[in-house]
């Protein structure tokens, strides 16, 4: 979703000038607010949501379940997050953490790399983090993911599987973490082409011209189904949204279709992560929560956690992946799956180069 995002946008309301604390804000659940242990010094990660929240079946969620299982882990750490309402609200947020003595400080999304950067500089010696951006200061851990890589496999497995010969995709706003979905995706899909001798058509993204469909938002689902009501209108029966919780509006449509159209989900298999799995072919996957638990631990017990080189996720690493087909595995031709995962070896092997104006840089 995750979803994530890089470039300042427009901002959202303000938040009526208040300066609120950022426990204001958000909640931690009540089973995380304290944890148990023999009493020794605890260590406190702090998470920051963008707008999108934290049950967002996406990103956001993934980030907490990160920290989740890193609590889980080393009972030492207390864990706690806020959720952002708007884009004003990050700078407070991340700031309020600041003063209430987080040890860690976890930015979630690309949207918040221009807060994260402010909040770093004004506090050099605090330790943030942040998924899917890197603002490029020295006490901000940058964790990123490439994924076109497994974009391009979905794309592929897409185009293998339409009916149609057209296949669609979507974002919430056209901003790095997003495109790169994309990018990735069109790709798969001219690559299969080329092997297949076919002509499946990408509605929605022009990868060469950077232009396509948009929601305009991480979390109306109206405006997600919108969006894909039009793609799917023009002939699509596949469509990935790159939306976050806006794309859910995609998935529950798709499956009151009764099969008129399946759905690529992105981020955190939506087979886990949503109601939808009867519609869902599978989910370019990124591994946002093993990224977030490691980054904790090590913060946890007294590592610092370098800017330079940072996390950046891939196929090799397994920090990117596609998802189990779940109730697509019986649809899906044992010679289309066999060439999917061909794709995924001859990536990680550097025989396939997959390119993005969006991919992380190390």
């Amino acid at each position: 979703m995750r979803s994530v995002r890089g470039m300042r946008i427009a901002s959202v309301i303000a938040a009526g000038g208040l300066v609120l604390g950022a426990a204001a804000c958000g909640e931690a659940p009540d089973d995380d607010n304290n944890a148990g242990g023999d009493g020794g010094k605890k260590f406190s990660a702090c998470m920051v949501t963008d707008v999108g929240g934290v049950d967002d079946k996406s990103f956001n969620a993934s980030a907490w379940k990160g920290l989740q299982e890193a609590k889980k882990e080393n009972d030492k750490i207390d864990i706690k997050y806020v959720q952002s309402k708007a884009e004003a609200d990050y700078e407070v947020n991340l700031t309020g953490f600041v003063n209430q003595k987080c040890d860690f400080i976890l930015a979630v999304g690309g949207l918040m790399s221009d807060a994260t950067k402010a909040a770093a500089e004004k506090n050099p010696n605090q330790q943030f983090a942040i998924v899917d951006a890197n603002p490029g200061v020295s006490n901000v851990y940058p964790m990123q993911f490439d994924t076109a890589q497994a974009g391009f496999q979905a794309g592929y497995l897409a185009a293998g599987m339409s009916k149609t010969g057209k296949v669609g995709t979507y974002g919430g706003l056209p901003i790095p973490p997003v495109t790169i979905f994309m990018d990735g995706y069109a790709d798969g899909v001219a690559y299969y082409n080329k092997a297949k001798s076919k002509n499946v058509q990408v509605l929605g993204w022009d990868k060469a011209t950077q232009k396509g469909s948009f929601a305009n938002s991480f979390e109306k689902q109206d405006e997600g189904k919108k969006v894909s009501d039009a793609l799917v209108a023009q002939g699509a029966d596949i469509v990935m949204p790159v939306a976050g919780g806006a794309g859910l509006g995609t998935t529950s449509a798709a499956k009151a279709s009764g099969g008129k159209y399946s759905v690529v989900w992105v981020d955190i298999d939506g087979c886990e992560s949503t109601p939808d799995c009867a519609a869902i072919l599978t989910t370019v996957v990124k591994n946002i929560p093993d990224a977030v638990k490691e980054a904790a631990l090590k913060a946890a017990g007294g590592e610092k956690l370098e800017s330079t080189p940072g996390f950046v996720g891939t196929l090799a690493n397994d920090g990117v992946s596609i998802a189990p087909y779940h109730d697509f595995d019986s649809k899906v031709p044992a010679d289309l799956k066999a060439e999917v995962d061909k794709i995924k070896a001859d990536i990680a092997a550097g025989t396939i180069t997959v390119t993005s104006k969006a991919q992380p840089t190390k």
